[in-house]
Formats: C-alpha cells, sequence, structure tokens
C-alpha cells in the first residue's frame, strides 16, 4: 500500500496559472511561489463583491480518536466529486501548523487518493504565512518588553503583562519561564510563557479580518497589559500596529493550491479548534463563495469545537451562513467511543458501536440547533462490516439525518459522488440559520449555553480568578464578544477520558483571556493546553530528506 507522501509524489499536478484560470482569475491577479502555488491579490474582491455567491458547506466531523476519522480527507474529496458532477467547487482549508506535523497528529492535506497539492510544501513552511504571525506576535511582545525596560512611561504593572510568545512548535519546556534574568541590562524580571504560533490572537486576527487596513485596525486593539491602576494597555499605545501589519502584508492574501484531481483549493490561516476559533481566513472563503457554485470548507476537530465557533465567531464576522453541513464519523472511531482499544477496532463489536454512536447522535443534535441542513459522511474503512454500516445508517435516518458512505480515501472524486450528490440536495435545502446565543447576553451566559447546549454539561464552575476577569471585561465594554472555550478535543465535555457522551459533568473554566483584536473571549476549560509537547516518538524521528531532494517519512 502506498503511503500519503508517495501517492502526492506520484501526481500530476497543473500549473497553478492554469487552475486559477479555471475559476476566472488571472495572472495579474497571482503572485506565484514556484510553479504550482500562488498568493491571490485582495484586489480581486474588487470585481468579485458585487457577483451572487455560491452555497457554502461547512465539514465537521464526531470527537477525534486515535482510530481517525478523515474530516480534511473527505473534504477534500467531495470538492473533487463535486466537479466531477459538473458543479464549480472549491475548497477552503487551513494550513497545517509545523508542531503536529513533527508530532504526532500529522499533517492537514488530506489522505491517500484525497489529498492537497503540493502536499510536502503545504505541510513544510508552505508560503511562510504561519512565520509571518509568529514574528508579528513576537514583534509585539519585543516592543512591551523593552518599553519596560526603557522607563515604562505607560506605567504598566509587570505582573499583569497577558502577553506571551509564540513559536510553530511543540515545545512543553517553554510553558511557563521567567524573563529578563541576568541583570538590569537584560530587562525587567518577569515570569511569562509561550503558546504555539496557531494560537496566536495575531493568527485568529488574520483569519477574522476582511482586509490588511481591517487586521491592522485589529492589531491596534489588542491588550497586552494593565497598568497599576488597572487600565489596559493595547499594541496601539505601544506604537506597534504599524510594524506588525507590515509583516503581515503578504500573509493576508490567501494562498491557492489543487487537489490530486485539480480541484482549485485555498489554504489560509491555521488556527487550531482546541485552542482557538478553528477556520480558515474569512477573505479566502468570501473569494471562494463568489468564484464557486459551491465552497466547501472545514472546521478543526468535532462540531462542539470547530462548528460551534464556526456558526458563532465566523459566520458573526464573515456575514456569511452555511446552506450544509457535513459531519464525518467512522464506524472505528464510534467503536473507540464505545470503549473498544484501538488494537481491536477492526473486529465486529455491535455493543461498543452502539454505545458511541451516542457521540454521532449528541453532534447531529448540536448541528440542529443551527437550523442547518446535514449529511452524515460515513469514511469506510476496509474492517468495516456490513452489519455496521447498515446500523450506522439505519440510526442517522432515524435522526433524520441523510448519510452516505464516502470511499474517497480509497476512489478520490469517485468515491464521493453519492455524498455530493445528497450534499448538493441538502444546500438546496430551504434553511433558517439561527445563532446559539444573542451578543447581548453576559459573557458568563454565553458560555453556559455552550457548556450546557452544545457539550451536554449540568453547569460551569470558574475559578476565582476567572470570575474576576470575566467581571472585568464586563466592565470595560467587552461583554458582547463572543465567546471561544478552549477546550480538549477528544470529549464533549473538559475531561479526554470521557468518551462517547457523557453526562452528569460540569466545565471548569479555570482561566479566562480577553482577545479584543481577534474579537473574542478565550475561556480556557479544564487541563487544556496552549503549548502542546511533543510524545515519545514524534514524527519528526522518521522524516528526512534524501540527497536528491525526495522527501520521505511525511505521513
Amino acid at each position: 500500500m502506498k503511503t500519503d507522501i508517495e501517492i502526492a509524489q506520484e501526481a500530476d499536478m497543473k500549473p497553478i496559472l492554469e487552475i486559477a484560470e479555471s475559476i476566472g482569475l488571472n495572472e495579474d491577479d497571482l503572485e506565484m511561489y514556484g510553479k504550482y502555488k500562488a498568493k491571490v491579490s485582495l484586489d480581486v474582491w474588487n470585481r468579485l463583491k458585487d457577483k451572487p455567491s455560491g452555497k457554502v458547506v461547512l465539514v465537521t466531523a464526531i470527537n477525534p480518536t486515535p482510530a481517525g476519522e478523515g474530516k480534511t480527507t473527505n473534504t477534500v474529496g467531495l470538492g473533487m466529486a463535486l466537479n466531477r458532477l459538473g458543479k464549480r467547487a472549491i475548497l477552503a482549508l487551513r494550513e497545517p501548523s509545523l508542531g503536529p506535523s513533527f508530532g504526532i497528529k500529522g499533517g492537514a492535506a488530506g489522505g491517500g487518493y484525497s489529498q492537497l497539492l503540493p502536499m510536502e510544501d503545504i505541510n513544510l513552511h508552505f508560503t511562510g504565512d504561519i512565520h509571518a504571525v509568529s514574528t508579528a506576535h513576537n514583534l509585539l511582545a519585543a516592543l512591551l518588553d523593552n518599553h519596560l525596560h526603557q522607563g515604562n512611561d505607560l506605567n504598566i504593572d509587570p505582573r499583569q503583562v497577558v502577553f506571551r510568545r509564540v513559536m510553530d512548535l511543540n515545545e512543553r519546556a517553554l510553558r511557563n519561564i521567567v524573563l529578563g534574568l541576568g541583570g538590569r541590562i537584560n530587562g525587567v524580571p518577569r515570569e511569562s510563557g509561550f503558546d504555539i504560533s496557531v494560537a496566536s490572537e495575531v493568527m485568529a486576527a488574520l483569519c477574522l479580518a476582511s482586509d490588511l487596513m481591517d487586521l491592522k485596525a485589529r492589531f491596534k486593539k489588542m491588550v497586552v497589559a494593565y497598568t497599576y491602576d488597572g487600565r489596559p494597555v493595547t499594541a496601539d499605545d505601544l506604537k506597534a500596529a504599524g510594524s506588525m501589519a507590515l509583516l503581515m502584508k503578504d500573509a493576508i492574501k490567501p494562498n491557492l493550491v489543487q487537489t490530486l484531481e485539480n480541484t482549485p483549493a485555498f489554504v489560509h490561516g491555521g488556527p487550531f479548534a482546541n485552542i482557538a476559533h478553528g477556520s480558515n481566513s474569512i477573505v479566502a472563503t468570501q473569494i471562494g463563495m463568489k468564484l464557486a457554485d459551491y465552497m466547501i470548507t472545514e472546521a478543526g476537530f468535532g462540531a462542539d469545537l470547530g462548528a460551534e465557533k464556526f456558526f458563532d465567531i465566523v459566520c458573526r464576522y464573515g456575514g456569511f451562513t452555511p446552506d450544509a453541513v457535513v459531519l464525518v464519523a467512522t464506524v472505528r472511531a464510534l467503536k473507540n467511543h464505545g470503549g473498544v482499544s484501538k488494537e481491536k477496532l477492526g473486529e465486529e463489536n455491535m455493543e461498543a458501536l452502539q454505545k458511541g454512536i451516542q457521540n454521532l447522535e449528541k453532534q447531529l443534535e448540536n448541528i440542529n440547533k443551527y437550523g442547518v441542513p446535514v449529511v452524515v459522511a460515513l469514511n469506510e474503512f476496509p474492517t468495516d462490516t456490513a452489519a455496521e454500516i447498515e446500523y450506522v445508517t439505519k440510526r442517522c435516518v432515524e435522526l433524520g439525518a441523510e448519510v452516505a458512505l464516502s470511499q474517497v480515501w480509497a476512489k478520490g472524486g469517485e468515491g464521493g459522488e453519492e455524498l455530493a450528490r445528497k450534499v448538493i440536495k441538502a444546500a438546496e435545502t430551504p434553511s433558517i440559520f439561527k445563532f446559539l446565543y444573542d451578543d447581548d447576553m453576559s459573557l458568563q451566559e454565553k458560555i453556559a449555553v455552550i457548556c450546557k447546549e452544545i457539550y451536554g454539561a449540568d453547569g460551569v464552575t470558574y475559578s476565582t480568578e476567572a470570575q474576576r476577569m470575566l467581571n472585568t471585561y464586563e466592565e470595560q465594554g467587552f461583554g458582547r464578544l463572543p465567546v471561544c472555550i478552549a477546550k480538549t478535543q477528544y470529549s464533549l465535555s473538559d475531561n479526554p477520558d470521557l468518551k462517547g457522551r457523557p453526562r452528569d459533568f460540569t466545565v471548569s473554566i479555570k482561566e479566562v483571556r480577553l482577545a479584543a483584536g481577534a474579537g473574542f473571549i478565550v475561556a480556557l476549560a479544564g487541563t487544556v493546553m496552549t503549548m502542546p509537547g511533543l510524545g515519545k516518538t514524534p514524527a519528526a524521528e522518521n522524516i528526512d530528506i534524501l540527497a536528491d531532494g525526495q522527501i520521505i517519512g511525511l505521513f
């Protein structure tokens, strides 16, 4: 069996200019990054903005397991299948972080015969967007510490600096650090730490901004510290927004690539859905909507995280709503949610399947709360039995959801045609989208609604500090912002060990952070980490490059 990278390296790619021309873009719209990838100028929006928009389809999933669900694989396969059926489909996905690529999660370019190309480039540095995010973020951090060192005219309390540094690797040793050691010449000593770059507020602002000037305006609002008398200090106070925007002038432009079957794809922005809002950029999605009949986008991790944040944050700022949702699941993953170990997932186990399918049932309930038609994509594995497939299909139908067997990993677009037909039907079905909560609700009420309605919790508890900061944010006028809850992706609850559909639990909010520039409040639940660590055997140990330039070991 060929590996993902072997399949990708044997693919017949078209020049990216040819891909661009197929969707109405020309050479003047592009900034080439080699032969097979390009950035798209935001100037194209001026001639596209008045055109009718295509349908928006969001792809999400059940809570992820070690068994794998194939959400990105099915997103790519669905786009290719729609094109096979004569529809003009464009994809809009996030950029992979180097952290997971060299860790254990892997990349974010799909798999098998349903991949984005050039796969190696996309998973390794790509066009440098995430590096630009890291640099802009750390420039602000450097200007902040320099201000403290140079006399602190803004009267910043070093104990109330809330802006950390970032890097795009998994590095647990940097989660908590002390800065400024070694004497007065080295700055003001204080505690701080690192987050992974995709958790940066700069990344969130990039993905939620409408253009470069909007991005700069968002940078100005970013709160980095508080004064001794409690006044918030912003990036604008530090005169940092202009230089930060300069560093992002290319990163704001969407990246255009293609699939194995030459379907156009925008890959832009990379926030994780467990610690950020988990969607690609609004600018990429909006441009794609004007160029396509169907704009297929993806939200990170399960529907309790990525889809909820797409609905309640991205749709609020983007001004668009999905016409249909695809919920990806596998028999293997459902059995894992039912208590079966990864080693025994190839064995038929109807009892575990019946228990684990409750996770899918809850995610369907969650999507239905927003009023959007949903299609379940049952991602087929060779070990799935006829009885298992029949049971999942029957249960989905009983719950009022269309279901399609997806074979895109093995067959590419051809294996997704059944799914594509049902998505077309769902997207044509009249629906009325609704948000989960109103802007006027308090921050605490918004958190409670998400935890109770989406996660299924009985209630929410807050640390003393989290409660204090929520009250402070309300007093400072941030109460109308949407909420981004950071929690484990492995469970509907904030406890990663509670699989399936947990009941009789509360969500514990340990910390609350203000992302005023991005435009939301971050509530950290349970023991979620904003800087991941490497596993015992990181993927980096098996990745290599040969003398002829061939990359091996990358998935």
